[in-house]
Protein backbone atom coordinates (compact mmCIF):
# COMPACT_ATOMS: atom_id res chain seq x y z
CA UNK A 1 0.00 0.00 0.00
CA UNK A 2 2.71 1.98 1.10
CA UNK A 3 4.64 1.43 -2.52
CA UNK A 4 1.48 2.25 -4.07
CA UNK A 5 1.27 5.55 -2.68
CA UNK A 6 4.98 6.15 -3.67
CA UNK A 7 4.26 5.68 -7.04
CA UNK A 8 1.34 6.93 -7.25
CA UNK A 9 3.63 10.28 -6.15
CA UNK A 10 6.86 9.76 -8.63
CA UNK A 11 4.36 9.64 -11.29
CA UNK A 12 2.61 12.91 -10.15
CA UNK A 13 5.17 14.41 -10.00
CA UNK A 14 6.49 13.60 -13.29
CA UNK A 15 3.47 14.81 -15.15
CA UNK A 16 3.74 18.34 -13.76
CA UNK A 17 7.84 18.34 -13.99
CA UNK A 18 6.71 17.66 -17.89
CA UNK A 19 4.92 20.21 -18.20
CA UNK A 20 6.29 21.90 -21.54
CA UNK A 21 4.12 24.92 -21.49
CA UNK A 22 5.54 26.08 -18.18
CA UNK A 23 8.62 28.16 -17.61
CA UNK A 24 11.12 27.72 -14.50
CA UNK A 25 11.40 31.36 -12.60
CA UNK A 26 7.62 32.11 -13.66
CA UNK A 27 6.53 35.18 -11.73
CA UNK A 28 3.71 35.23 -9.12
CA UNK A 29 0.12 34.28 -9.79
CA UNK A 30 -2.67 37.28 -10.12
CA UNK A 31 -0.15 39.46 -11.48
CA UNK A 32 -1.51 41.46 -14.36
CA UNK A 33 1.03 41.50 -17.12
CA UNK A 34 0.47 43.99 -20.19
CA UNK A 35 1.06 41.58 -23.29
CA UNK A 36 3.94 43.84 -25.26
CA UNK A 37 3.53 47.37 -24.13
CA UNK A 38 3.35 49.68 -26.70
CA UNK A 39 6.11 51.90 -27.09
CA UNK A 40 5.41 55.49 -27.53
CA UNK A 41 4.81 56.94 -30.88
CA UNK A 42 4.98 60.72 -30.59
CA UNK A 43 3.92 62.74 -33.82
CA UNK A 44 4.95 65.50 -32.03
CA UNK A 45 7.13 68.47 -34.13
CA UNK A 46 8.56 71.81 -33.01
CA UNK A 47 8.16 74.57 -35.79
CA UNK A 48 9.67 77.79 -35.74
CA UNK A 49 8.64 80.67 -38.35
CA UNK A 50 11.98 81.09 -40.25
CA UNK A 51 10.47 83.90 -43.14
CA UNK A 52 8.72 85.86 -39.74
CA UNK A 53 5.66 84.56 -39.74
CA UNK A 54 3.00 85.59 -36.96
CA UNK A 55 1.67 82.88 -33.97
CA UNK A 56 -1.86 83.56 -35.59
CA UNK A 57 -0.16 82.63 -39.26
CA UNK A 58 1.51 80.02 -37.54
CA UNK A 59 -1.47 78.38 -35.96
CA UNK A 60 -3.47 78.50 -38.81
CA UNK A 61 -0.68 76.83 -40.95
CA UNK A 62 -0.63 74.17 -38.44
CA UNK A 63 -4.35 73.49 -38.58
CA UNK A 64 -4.33 73.24 -42.39
CA UNK A 65 -1.53 71.63 -42.58
CA UNK A 66 -2.15 69.06 -39.99
CA UNK A 67 -5.77 68.57 -41.69
CA UNK A 68 -3.45 67.74 -45.11
CA UNK A 69 -1.38 65.48 -42.98
CA UNK A 70 -4.47 63.16 -41.90
CA UNK A 71 -5.43 62.80 -45.22
CA UNK A 72 -1.72 61.41 -46.74
CA UNK A 73 -1.01 59.75 -43.95
CA UNK A 74 -4.68 58.10 -42.69
CA UNK A 75 -3.12 59.13 -39.08
CA UNK A 76 -4.71 61.73 -36.78
CA UNK A 77 -2.82 61.94 -33.78
CA UNK A 78 -5.25 64.19 -32.07
CA UNK A 79 -7.97 61.55 -31.95
CA UNK A 80 -9.00 60.68 -28.50
CA UNK A 81 -7.60 56.90 -28.05
CA UNK A 82 -5.85 54.50 -30.43
CA UNK A 83 -7.27 52.10 -31.67
CA UNK A 84 -8.06 48.80 -29.72
CA UNK A 85 -6.00 46.38 -32.40
CA UNK A 86 -2.97 48.92 -30.99
CA UNK A 87 -3.77 49.24 -26.98
CA UNK A 88 -1.98 46.28 -24.98
CA UNK A 89 -3.91 43.61 -23.81
CA UNK A 90 -3.66 42.81 -19.97
CA UNK A 91 -2.59 39.39 -19.29
CA UNK A 92 -3.36 37.47 -16.28
CA UNK A 93 -1.06 35.13 -15.07
CA UNK A 94 -2.30 31.22 -14.26
CA UNK A 95 -2.01 29.77 -10.76
CA UNK A 96 1.15 28.41 -9.11
CA UNK A 97 2.10 25.15 -10.61
CA UNK A 98 0.95 22.24 -8.81
CA UNK A 99 -2.35 24.01 -7.84
CA UNK A 100 -4.68 21.52 -10.31
CA UNK A 101 -2.61 18.74 -9.17
CA UNK A 102 -2.87 18.94 -5.58
CA UNK A 103 -6.62 19.75 -6.45
CA UNK A 104 -6.99 16.53 -8.12
CA UNK A 105 -5.28 14.59 -5.22
CA UNK A 106 -7.56 15.49 -2.30
CA UNK A 107 -10.79 15.70 -4.34
CA UNK A 108 -9.63 12.07 -6.32
CA UNK A 109 -9.36 10.64 -2.36
CA UNK A 110 -12.05 11.79 -0.90
CA UNK A 111 -14.25 10.21 -3.99
CA UNK A 112 -12.24 6.95 -3.79
CA UNK A 113 -13.09 7.00 -0.20
CA UNK A 114 -16.31 7.41 -0.71
CA UNK A 115 -17.09 5.00 -3.10
CA UNK A 116 -14.86 2.12 -1.82
CA UNK A 117 -17.35 1.26 1.14
CA UNK A 118 -16.83 1.45 4.83
CA UNK A 119 -14.23 -1.34 4.48
CA UNK A 120 -12.03 -0.42 2.22
CA UNK A 121 -11.55 3.46 2.72
CA UNK A 122 -8.30 3.58 2.66
CA UNK A 123 -7.61 1.84 -0.74
CA UNK A 124 -10.19 3.52 -2.36
CA UNK A 125 -8.94 7.02 -1.29
CA UNK A 126 -5.31 5.70 -2.05
CA UNK A 127 -6.73 5.00 -6.19
CA UNK A 128 -8.59 8.37 -6.06
CA UNK A 129 -5.30 10.20 -5.13
CA UNK A 130 -3.70 8.30 -7.73
CA UNK A 131 -6.23 9.12 -10.77
CA UNK A 132 -7.38 12.42 -9.17
CA UNK A 133 -3.60 13.65 -9.13
CA UNK A 134 -3.10 12.47 -12.74
CA UNK A 135 -6.24 13.86 -14.09
CA UNK A 136 -5.15 17.71 -12.45
CA UNK A 137 -2.01 17.32 -13.54
CA UNK A 138 -3.03 16.26 -17.13
CA UNK A 139 -5.52 19.87 -16.58
CA UNK A 140 -2.82 21.98 -15.34
CA UNK A 141 -0.92 21.10 -18.33
CA UNK A 142 -2.86 21.42 -21.11
CA UNK A 143 -4.65 24.72 -19.53
CA UNK A 144 -0.61 26.02 -19.75
CA UNK A 145 -0.32 24.68 -22.72
CA UNK A 146 -3.35 26.83 -24.10
CA UNK A 147 -2.73 29.98 -22.30
CA UNK A 148 1.00 29.85 -23.96
CA UNK A 149 -0.71 29.63 -27.54
CA UNK A 150 -2.60 32.47 -26.73
CA UNK A 151 -0.46 35.11 -25.18
CA UNK A 152 1.58 33.84 -28.25
CA UNK A 153 -0.78 34.89 -30.84
CA UNK A 154 -1.94 38.04 -28.47
CA UNK A 155 1.74 39.08 -28.71
CA UNK A 156 2.13 38.53 -32.55
CA UNK A 157 -1.00 40.25 -32.29
CA UNK A 158 0.49 43.35 -30.74
CA UNK A 159 3.90 43.62 -32.82
CA UNK A 160 1.65 43.88 -36.05
CA UNK A 161 -0.60 46.44 -34.56
CA UNK A 162 2.94 48.30 -33.12
CA UNK A 163 4.31 48.45 -36.48
CA UNK A 164 1.46 49.93 -37.92
CA UNK A 165 0.85 52.73 -35.65
CA UNK A 166 4.52 52.95 -35.91
CA UNK A 167 4.26 53.29 -39.63
CA UNK A 168 1.44 55.54 -39.75
CA UNK A 169 2.74 58.23 -36.98
CA UNK A 170 5.83 58.45 -39.55
CA UNK A 171 4.34 58.72 -42.26
CA UNK A 172 2.00 61.79 -40.26
CA UNK A 173 5.21 63.79 -39.18
CA UNK A 174 6.73 63.37 -42.58
CA UNK A 175 3.61 65.07 -44.38
CA UNK A 176 3.22 67.57 -41.89
CA UNK A 177 7.03 68.81 -41.82
CA UNK A 178 6.79 68.77 -45.77
CA UNK A 179 3.85 70.35 -45.41
CA UNK A 180 5.00 72.93 -43.21
CA UNK A 181 8.61 73.58 -44.91
CA UNK A 182 7.13 74.27 -47.76
CA UNK A 183 5.33 77.17 -46.06
CA UNK A 184 8.33 78.93 -44.74
CA UNK A 185 8.62 76.99 -41.49
CA UNK A 186 11.63 75.28 -39.78
CA UNK A 187 10.10 71.99 -38.33
CA UNK A 188 12.25 69.43 -36.18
Amino acid sequence: MVRLFAVALITIAGVVRADPASAPGEPPAGEPVAANEIASTSAEVFVYPAQGQSDKQLDRDRYECHKWSVTQSGHDPSAQAQPAAYQPTPVVRLPPRGIDTVAGVISGAFTGAVLAGPYDTSEGAMIGAIAGGIMGAITESARRKEAGQINAHQGAQSQAGRARLETAVSNYRRAISACLEGRGYTVK
